[in-house]
């Protein structure tokens, strides 16, 4: 059926929920090969942007990345994930991770210097080797037998100061560090600590540095437990005015909230939200597996519409060059007239403006090019590109929807996604409609003799209520209609458009679970049902 899918899959052969990843891995590197590099290459795209991509780019599993400022809990987030400390871990108040730590799975514990990685094919970090000793003394990959990296990557980084001191001594470019690293992960988390919210201008630097990433980041804000309900709404504000200046998009980020630390909790007044919190980002994270092929699918057509645009932009300063005399003068001119220019392109090819790079970084980087060496428009470059956008990623696009409804969800296991799984801790266990599910008495019956009073007062016939008594009852409680109507569902449970005195008495648990927030089940379980309708009830388990 995808004949051009060929054997491009290679590697090692793996089973359950990653064949799919397989294929469409395969699928997309040969696509990129063959449609997409040649266009790179002949524009010099690499020199500008990114680099080339390879194998390792295409097979690697998906990657977490970590920034915040110092000791806002990074390194203490990555082993509260993988539940053991990783070789390379230092923890402490001061400033102790000074180094990027790409934390991934190996058989046996040990370190990999930065300098011996960017040799590795296996690895995907050979393209880091162009920042050069001062950041590859600074970069380590810490291998370990844990099962969450069997599934993950996780990269931390180093904790960013405040300060122009701090910049300079690096020795590298910390922010295209980071953006190299943006490109290729699959999820940015930015760590804060609730009691310290202030940006640094650093930090503002490298939150900028992920233009055009924004789908990646969720933000956490860590060390919750040490403020109390108050003083954290407090905070959340400060933070959401602090991200709104730096961050320069409409769209709200999701935040979570909590203490990620196998340790009590200071002040527990918030533990419901912590936990609930907790369960939502570990959600996001066990489902990066699953949604792998698909954010390398989507990188890939963000990569080739800034190839497209990048092409455009070179042959139209090739194309204004003169041939003969003037050219200093003429370069610095159309450098200038960049914005100008991107306005004429966009109305020439039909481009978005949120498809161009940045004006002034463009700007920085054509100042020592020749531009008498670019090459000229090559619409069959372009055509090819647009062919594999319009084509070849649609039929991708169905072979993964079509792979995942055949195959079971993939999921992060191990370490602390597996203690929420199941079990009296588990995430709402005992709450809402599954209180009393390991109990022998009927959940209701404790609250059954007030109910009963107000079913009297309703004058019931032959022992029941109509829906006209019942539902004078139940709109008191002020929910809507569409709810009320689902309560009705399940409390009647004969369906005889009736109430005896057991099923109002579950309608009336029913409207208090929806009261207390929480979620109504879709079907009446089990431990639910009424003693005396029992026997002919058919249960959803």
């Amino acid at each position: 059926m995808f004949s051009w899918l060929g054997k491009q899959g290679g590697g090692r052969e793996r089973g359950g929920g990653t064949d799919v990843v397989q294929t469409v891995t395969g699928g997309l590197r040969d696509l990129y090969l063959r449609k997409l590099l040649p266009l790179e290459e002949h524009y010099r795209f690499h020199e500008f942007h990114s680099p080339a991509l390879e194998e390792a780019d295409f097979e690697n599993k998906p990657m977490v990345l970590l920034v915040g400022q110092y000791s806002t809990g990074k390194t203490t987030f990555i082993r509260y994930l993988l539940e053991q400390d990783f070789p390379g871990m230092r923890i402490g108040p001061e400033p102790t991770t000074d180094s990027f730590i790409a934390v991934m799975y190996g058989e046996t514990e040990g370190n990999v210097p930065g300098n011996a990685l960017v040799v590795d094919p296996k690895k995907p970090f050979r393209k880091l080797s162009r920042f050069g000793n001062a950041f590859l003394n600074r970069f380590m990959c810490s291998q370990l037998p844990n099962e969450v990296l069997k599934s993950i990557s996780i990269i931390d980084s180093p904790g960013i100061l405040s300060g122009e001191k701090q910049r300079i001594s690096r020795g590298y470019d910390f922010c295209q560090v980071l953006q190299w690293f943006a490109e290729r992960v699959d999820r940015i988390i930015l760590l804060f600590d609730a009691h310290k919210l202030d940006i640094s201008d650093e930090f503002s630097e490298a939150i900028k540095s992920f233009r055009g990433q924004d789908d990646k980041i969720r933000v956490v804000l860590n060390k919750a437990d040490q403020v109390d309900t108050q003083q954290l709404m407090r905070v959340y504000g400060a933070l959401m005015w602090s991200l709104g200046k730096v961050i320069d998009t409409p769209e709200v980020l999701r935040v979570y909230i909590g203490s990620f630390w196998a340790h009590p909790l200071r002040n527990t007044d918030n533990r419901r939200l912590f936990e609930a919190e907790a369960q939502d980002l570990f959600k996001d994270i066990q489902s990066l597996p699953q949604k792998a092929a698909v954010r390398k699918l989507n990188d890939l057509i963000k990569r080739a519409r800034l190839a497209k645009v990048h092409a455009y932009i070179i042959s139209y300063l090739k194309k204004e060059m003169p041939s003969v005399f003037g050219k200093e003068n003429k370069k610095k001119e159309l450098i200038n007239k960049l914005p100008e220019i991107y306005i004429q392109l966009q109305r020439e090819y039909h481009i978005s403006a949120g498809d161009f790079p940045e004006v002034k970084k463009m700007q920085e980087l054509l100042e020592n090019c020749d531009f008498t060496k670019f090459h000229s428009l090559k619409p069959k470059l372009i055509e090819a590109v647009d062919n594999m956008l319009a084509n070849k990623i649609a039929s991708l696009m169905n072979l993964i929807s079509q792979e995942e409804s055949n195959m079971p969800t993939e999921m992060v296991h191990g370490g602390a996604f597996d203690g929420t799984m199941a079990g009296p801790f588990g995430h709402g266990y005992g709450e809402g409609a599954k209180e009393g599910a390991d109990e022998e008495e009927w959940v209701v019956a404790k609250d059954k003799p007030a109910y009963d009073e107000i079913f009297y007062t309703l004058s019931p016939i032959n022992g029941k209520i109509s829906g006209i008594s019942a539902k004078k009852e139940m709109v008191t409680s002020k929910l809507p209609n569409s709810v009320l109507g689902k309560i009705w569902k399940l409390a009647d449970c004969d369906g005889d458009g009736m109430l005896d005195d057991e099923e109002f008495a579950l309608a009336k648990h029913l409207i208090k679970i929806k009261l207390d927030g929480y979620e109504l089940p879709g079907a009446l379980p089990s431990h639910l049902v009424p003693p005396s309708h029992r026997k002919p009830f058919q249960t959803a388990e």
